[in-house]
């Protein structure tokens, strides 16, 4: 689809200019490249609402004719029923074209929206996704995409079309009998005002509902997650208790709110049913012609046209609440529009495989916007090529947080951290990712092929070249054995245990062939077996380059070329192996702690 100005990204998809002028709303934002064709199909859909009612009058008109007493004027009456039937057409035709000037606009607004969270979410730091996970980023482009596409493509014209009904309806109905109209209007005025009294104080309602909801869903998640050790050691009891309280909780909360709306909801929808204004109508109008005020076949003009007033008034309140829950939706894409990105990215390019932290600082940006604390504190370290440098230390001591640097996860906050003599920073992506690979202890494939996910870092890369890697990666004996090999998909016929998917990736990163590689605990979820695997293809992946490895057990880094052990977000020491041993500081008390597991109480000694 070609894309124009009219869908261009939305507002919001970049930061304006200092002292620009004031920024609309997160929802109008979102619509401002459709908002003209919005206008169209609101406009469209109150012209084919305004036509529907036009049959209805001219029936009225036409047992005016008919019903006159007269000698019956053919040609009039002919051309009544032509006026009708052009009427229905022309509304129908209206109301198509309302729906597709819609739907067409909604379907740019979605590709304008998403193309813009894509180019901002490729400069948000790789950390970011990390901290919050997958699933506020779906949401935004699944999700909350979803609720402004009802609200444009559906919402909007729908409520244009149930506000225009009853404006046409009350406009003729007074111009047939001022009286019965008066008698209809307050019939709707009724309806209302019991709607507003039901839904009043809904928005704080709404709150403590999400509320309620959350406590319900977070206890049940915590019991199902937990289930296998509370059945275990027979914790049950205990452990639903959450859950029931929280189900408790709602239930009640529900049914008082419930108790509380329930007559005057149910008295609102009766005061403003078809039937009701139907009756109403017709006893008033009775009423009015026995006195003489009202001719009978006004009467039964307004029966007729009275219902087209009151019965939309029911669902404007769904509608309101459609466009709250759009405006609520396009705050959380907004924001995800505004997320953080790097700060700066040059043309520097890398001069080999050289990585030096100097006086690195580096603190996690404060969610409530208050002040972030510092986690590193001016951390000193080289990384030669051809080496391996192993991060070791207790935990919260920011040995990950310091591995995820070199790739830029994040940015420091004070300091450099320099691959191949250029700033990380003023480097361009593509030149960043060819020169710094890494490998996780949380390793994700993606839903494609095996071989497409070992291409990852080089889709040009040959089938030749792809089975080589997981050879190295000694993983590929387990891929021959799928059902279609390398061109299985994961996920549907290709099902990996942990230790397979890890090495898949070590497979990926042999592939891509970075010279600086950043292993984070590779193996930590991996059991004996699957981590002899994993260790052999790592030291395959790890010869000839510029390594940093992150290891909580130390005993699989102790042939590393030099140990940095951290402690306070802070490098306390540096050396290999036996150096750190004979030295008796932190981390020979690390080495005895994991070599003299504590004994359990009760055990024999």
């Amino acid at each position: 689809m070609t894309r124009n100005a009219d869908t261009a990204p939305p507002a919001g998809a970049a930061d304006p200019p200092p002292g620009s002028r004031r920024e609309p709303g997160p929802l109008a934002a979102l619509l401002a490249g459709v908002r003209g064709r919005i206008g169209a199909a609101v406009a469209l859909q109150a012209a084919a609402s305004a036509l529907g009612l036009l049959p209805l009058v001219v029936v009225v008109e036409l047992g005016r004719t008919l019903l006159d007493g007269g000698a019956v004027d053919a040609g009039r009456a002919w051309t009544l029923v032509a006026l009708a039937l052009a009427a229905a057409v022309a509304a129908l035709a209206a109301g198509y074209a309302s729906t597709l000037v819609g739907h067409l606009a909604d379907n740019d607004m979605q590709l304008g929206v998403r193309l813009a969270l894509a180019a901002r979410l490729a400069r948000v730091p790789l950390g970011w996704f990390t901290a919050r996970g997958s699933g506020r980023v779906k949401k935004a482009l699944h999700d909350d995409i979803g609720e402004v596409h009802s609200l444009v493509a559906h919402t909007l014209p729908d409520l244009a079309a149930v506000l225009t009904a009853p404006v046409v309806a009350l406009v003729y109905l007074f111009a047939v009998d001022w009286r019965l109209a008066l008698v209809a209007a307050a019939l709707a005025a009724a309806g209302t005002a019991l709607f507003a009294r039901a839904m009043s104080g809904s928005m704080r309602k709404m709150a403590e509902y999400a509320a309620a909801m959350n406590d319900i869903n977070t206890g049940a998640v915590e019991f199902i997650d937990g289930i296998a050790v509370v059945k275990h050691f027979g914790g049950h009891r205990r452990a639903h208790e959450r859950y029931v309280r929280a189900a408790d909780r709602f239930a009640a909360f529900f049914t008082d709110w419930s108790r509380s709306t329930m007559a005057p909801s149910v008295a609102s929808f009766l005061v403003l049913s078809p039937v009701m204004a139907t009756v109403a109508v017709t006893a008033a109008g009775t009423a009015s012609a026995a006195l003489g005020w009202s001719r009978p076949l006004d009467v039964a003009a307004c029966a007729l046209l009275a219902p087209a007033l009151c019965a939309p008034m029911n669902v404007i309140g769904s509608r309101v609440q459609q466009i709250q829950a759009a405006a609520a939706a396009a705050r959380r894409v907004h924001a995800l529009l505004h997320a953080p990105v790097l700060a700066r990215q040059g043309t520097a390019r890398p001069d080999g495989a050289r990585v030096v932290f100097d006086d690195v600082r580096f603190s996690y940006p404060a969610e409530d916007g208050g002040e972030a604390a510092e986690v590193l504190h001016g951390v000193d370290l080289v990384l030669e090529p051809g080496t391996v440098t192993a991060l070791v230390g207790p935990s919260g001591a920011g040995k990950t947080t310091l591995a995820t640097l070199p790739a830029r996860f994040h940015d420091v906050t004070g300091g450099a951290v320099r691959v191949g003599g250029a700033d990380v920073r003023d480097m361009p992506a593509d030149a960043l990712y060819r020169t710094v690979g890494f490998v996780f202890q949380d390793a994700r494939l993606l839903r494609g092929s095996i071989a497409d996910n070992i291409a990852l870092g080089r889709p040009s890369a040959s089938r030749a070249e792809i089975e080589a890697a997981a050879r190295a990666a000694r993983v590929a004996d387990r891929v021959e054995r799928l059902p279609r090999g390398y061109d299985s998909v994961v996920g549907e016929d290709a099902h990996l245990s942990g230790g397979e998917v890890q090495r898949v990736c070590v497979a990926r990163a042999l592939l891509a062939d970075t010279p600086v590689l950043v292993l984070d605990e590779a193996t930590a979820a991996s059991d004996p077996v699957a981590e002899a695997a994993v260790q052999d293809a790592l030291s395959t992946l790890a010869r000839g380059r510029t390594v940093l490895v992150v290891a909580h057990r130390l005993a699989t880094v102790t042939g590393a070329d030099r140990i940095a052990v951290m402690d306070g977000g802070r490098i306390v020491e540096t050396g290999t192996h036996a150096e750190l041993l004979e030295r008796e500081g932190r981390y020979a008390a690390l080495w005895r702690a994991q070599q003299t597991p504590a004994p359990r109480e009760g055990a024999p000694r």
